[in-house]
Order: structure tokens, then C-alpha cells, then sequence
């Protein structure tokens, strides 16, 4: 109930007043039935405008530490987080992981629309990063298409560390659903969780125009905290298969004359860098080196990001064609 009533009468009319959100492929949400929305994570704004843009609901898996703050900036957000009715999980990994893997698919198994961040956590940089394989065995256990869904200009609207969103407007891009039905039963081979991933991503990578670096997001913010403090930066870590939900930020400063009115709503969710991020991150042992990208009948068909995995000097190359 609540959930709607932001949608469609708190905050829903004033932000596409405001922000004027546009939105590319609404045909290839299903009317009915469950399905993973895989997005690039550029905002804390992301988990607005996407469920802003579509007719269905949407449901975010959002970290435990939103449930249980303290004072009366915890307790607001704790009740706005159960209000909207997004769901908690554990983030330290282990079991947790596969807790997390479970809550998702009964949203699933519900026959609804569950929304993740493959890169497990905001871009630092605006760059798109290597995913995580949860949203892989979600859509084997669950049954259910993957869609790429590309934010467009939600970092500028509100790039990290900004309380206060710009003004600019912001556009969702769908793309058509993945089926990787061709691997049902085989969730537990971390290769066709890898392959499956990295065609999703590569999907991703075309609708969006990102360029594509094989390292995860969290690796990368650790290795730019490093250098900011002075230290020698760490080569990329390899595929790691833990749940990341709370990598630490980067500060990005905002630019632009803070809006008044409405969008001081948003701006109190996102308070001290609140986000909804990726719950269901890497399960089971790490995997070496990832095949090419699943397409077709085998996983060895598509091509893969052309990138260089482990560029020391954390620099990806020029951006795949798309």
C-alpha cells in the first residue's frame, strides 16, 4: 500500500515533473510473471526512477543495517524501507549469501518483478563493472528471463556523495529478456554461472555505452581509497564469491544549485550515502578465469567484453563497439 501511495501520490507526480524520467523497451517487461531486472548501478537514485518508469511493482533486496538503525534517522529509515515493503538480508556473507539467494527467488516464486545490481554496488567512476553471479543462479532456480536495464544520467542527477539531487532529467533503457533456460539444472556449475553472467553484462554493456572493466566494483573502490590515502594500490583481487553489499564509497562531489521542494524527499532516503544495493552477490567457490560470454546453444558462442582483466594500472580499455 505504502509503496503505491509513493509511487503514485507522494513522490511519483512531482519527481516525472521534475525529472521528466523517459524509459526505452517497456515491451519486453512482462505483464505477468516473475522476472529479474539487471541494472548498472550509477546512483542511489537508480532504485527510484526504475520502479518510477514501470507499471509493475518492483522489489529491491536492501541490506539489514536499513532495519535496524538507531535515533530518529534509523528508526525513519527502518520504517520507510518496511513501509515500501523492500526486503531485508544479511551481508556478511557464508550462509548469509545463500539466505539472501533464497529471499530473492521466493519474490520470484511469487511471480514478480525482483530488481538487482550484478556490480554489487554503485559504480565509483561511471564505468561498468564485472558482475556477480547471483542474478545467474536466480534465473536457473527461479526460471525466469534476465533484463538488462541501463540507467541513464541518474550520476549526474545525483552522483555520490550528493544529498540533494540536480535537476537534470533521466531515462531507463530495457532490454529484450535473456533466456537461459538452456542450462536449467546446472546452478551449481560456477562456469555457467560465470558464462550466464557475462552475457548478461555484455548485454548490459551495449544497451548502456559503458565501457566494460573486468574487475569488481568493490576491488576498484578499495584500490581508489588506497590511493587517496597514499598507499600503493593493490592489483585487482580475483573472482571473489562473497556478498558485498556495503563497499565503501567514494566521495564524488555534486555539481549544479540544490532544487528545493520535492526532491528534498529523495534526498532524505539518501542521506549519508543510503542505498539499496545488490543483495545476492557471488555463492560457492570461486571460480578461475571466466569462459566467454553464454549465447546460443553453449557457453563458449558469444563474445565477452573486450577488456583486460587484470590491467595493473586499473585502466580499461576504449569501449566495445556496440
Amino acid at each position: 500500500m505504502f509503496y503505491w501511495l509513493l509511487k503514485t501520490v507522494v513522490l511519483g507526480p512531482v519527481l516525472r515533473l521534475l525529472f521528466r524520467p523517459w524509459v526505452t523497451g517497456l515491451e519486453h517487461v512482462p505483464a505477468h510473471g516473475g522476472a529479474i531486472l539487471a541494472s548498472n548501478h550509477l546512483s542511489f537514485s537508480d532504485s527510484i526512477f526504475l520502479p518510477l518508469v514501470l507499471d509493475r511493482r518492483v522489489t529491491f533486496l536492501a541490506k539489514s543495517d536499513y532495519f535496524t538503525g538507531r535515533g530518529a534517522k534509523g528508526r525513519a529509515t527502518a520504517l520507510f524501507f518496511r513501509l515500501a515493503d523492500q526486503l531485508p538480508v544479511d551481508r556478511t556473507g557464508g550462509r548469509a549469501s545463500e539466505a539472501a539467494l533464497r529471499t530473492g527467488l521466493r519474490v520470484l516464486r511469487r511471480r514478480q518483478l525482483l530488481g538487482i545490481y550484478p556490480e554489487g554496488t554503485r559504480s565509483p567512476d561511471g564505468r561498468l563493472y564485472r558482475g556477480k553471479t547471483g542474478v545467474a543462479r536466480m534465473a536457473l532456480e527461479g526460471g525466469v528471463p534476465v533484463l538488462p536495464v541501463a540507467m541513464v544520467d541518474t550520476a549526474k542527477a545525483q552522483p555520490i556523495g550528493r544529498k540533494i539531487p540536480k535537476i537534470v532529467q533521466v531515462g531507463v533503457r530495457i532490454g529484450a529478456p535473456l533466456d537461459f533456460s538452456r542450462y536449467e539444472g546446472m546452478e551449481d556449475d560456477r562456469f555457467v554461472l560465470r558464462a550466464i553472467t557475462d552475457e548478461s553484462m555484455y548485454e548490459l554493456m551495449q544497451l548502456s555505452g559503458q565501457e566494460y572493466v573486468d574487475v569488481y566494483a568493490a576491488d576498484m573502490k578499495e584500490r581508489m581509497a588506497a590511493a587517496k590515502r597514499g598507499k600503493p594500490l593493490a592489483p585487482p583481487a580475483p573472482a571473489s564469491e562473497v556478498l558485498d553489499l556495503d563497499a565503501p564509497e567514494s566521495e564524488a562531489p555534486g555539481r549544479g544549485v540544490a532544487e528545493p521542494g520535492a526532491v528534498e524527499a529523495v534526498a532524505a532516503v539518501a542521506e549519508d550515502g543510503l542505498e539499496v544495493e545488490d543483495a545476492v552477490a557471488d555463492v560457492g567457490p570461486a571460480s578461475p578465469e571466466p569462459p566467454a560470454a553464454a549465447s546460443g546453444s553453449g557457453a563458449d558462442e558469444a563474445p565477452a567484453p573486450q577488456v583486460r582483466p587484470d590491467d595493473p594500472d586499473g585502466t580499461p580499455p576504449a569501449r566495445a563497439a556496440g
